[in-house]
């Protein structure tokens, strides 16, 4: 499935739902990338495969979280905006990435060594016009 080239939207959430697949209850997806790189249409794929309306699934810049009830409860991240992991560490998302749903972490960079060490880290990058490339990054987040 990954690395994988998705030329629209449609092929990233449809992608996203293929991943979704594969996750257990538990599961932290790290989603590293620019801004525009995909992460939230690929977010939107991964919550419609667990049962939730990707309409109702949109990006948590503002809010930090986002919970989406599902097969599996859904657990929409957004480290955008926050400085320090701390700032995380206050909303009480330790509850989240060692709960019974799956996390969904935009710019998860921002939190530091909060992650579980098994984390899944996935790096998307724009590639001019609708295409994405999306692969695994190794463990850690690293190349």
């Amino acid at each position: 499935m990954l690395p994988a080239t998705t030329t629209s939207e449609a092929e990233t959430r449809a992608l996203g739902e293929r991943l979704a697949a594969s996750l257990a209850p538990g599961a932290v997806v790290a989603l590293h990338g620019d801004l525009g790189a995909g992460k939230t249409q690929l977010a939107k794929g991964v919550a419609a495969g667990l049962g939730v309306d990707p309409a109702t699934v949109s990006s948590p810049t503002f809010t930090l979280i986002h919970e989406y009830a599902g097969a599996l409860p859904v657990y929409h991240m957004d480290g955008y905006r926050t400085k320090r992991p701390e700032e995380f560490l206050a909303l009480g998302v330790e509850e989240y990435l060692y709960g019974d749903g799956v996390c969904l972490i935009e710019w998860p960079q921002r939190l530091g060594n909060l992650l579980p060490p098994d984390t899944v880290h996935l790096e998307l990058t724009h590639a001019g016009g609708d295409t994405r490339h999306i692969r695994l990054r190794g463990a850690n987040g690293g190349p």
